[in-house]
């Protein structure tokens, strides 16, 4: 029986540990208050998320599909999305008749929400919406967007040539953002794209 109670008490605080650890090496988010920032850091951080296109298969209902994406190299983001895509696919297949996309994000899958719910208002969500348009071949933001992409997907390399696949971005038009009670965060473009606290090394190049 004292074995027992003993081997209670030790899961007991094993399972308090875990749970107070669980992802929450929050460190780099930044202050709820600073809206741009922390825009700027859930795309930086993210490497997926939901990209919703119109689709042409289903009468305009709106599609949603999990991508990857990169807006740069690890930490040096410009806050723009970019994307590795293919017209056997969806969701590029979608843009050929209608250019209009939202990428939506979450706090979530950073680890730095603890134990809150994802739809919880202190776990911070973003989406981005405007339209998703072809990178021009063989320009600088054609090697900007190969550099951003394959530096944290090294997969994308590899993956089929005869599947075509193409580098798109986003071209954003309004940014919502929930970090905090209290509803949308308000932030315009200009805002969102050079924040006094991160300046991008190539923004030039995009």
């Amino acid at each position: 029986m004292k074995f027992k109670g003993v081997y209670y008490i030790c899961l007991f605080f094993l399972i308090g540990s875990f749970e107070t650890s669980i992802g929450v090496d929050d460190t780099s988010k930044p202050d709820p208050l600073d809206g741009v920032a922390t825009a700027r850091w859930l795309v930086s951080q993210n490497n997926w998320g939901v990209l919703s296109t119109i689709s042409i298969e289903l009468g305009g209902a709106p599609f949603g599909n999990v991508v990857s994406f990169s807006d740069g190299l690890p930490d040096k983001g410009c806050g723009i999305p970019y994307f590795y895509l293919t017209t056997l696919d969806p969701t590029a297949r979608n843009t050929l008749k209608d250019e209009r996309a939202s990428l939506t994000l979450s706090e979530s899958p950073i680890g730095s929400c603890g134990k809150a719910d994802p739809e919880n208002p202190t776990c911070a969500k973003l989406t981005l919406t405007g339209k998703l348009t072809l990178v021009t071949e063989n320009t600088t933001e054609a090697e900007f967007a190969a550099s951003a992409l394959f530096s944290k997907h090294a997969e994308m390399k590899g993956w089929p040539q005869d599947h075509k696949f193409q580098f798109y971005k986003l071209d954003i038009e309004d940014i919502f953002l929930v970090n905090w009670f209290g509803g949308r965060k308000p932030m315009t473009l200009a805002q969102y794209l050079q924040p006094s606290n991160q300046q991008c090394e190539l923004k030039e190049r995009c």
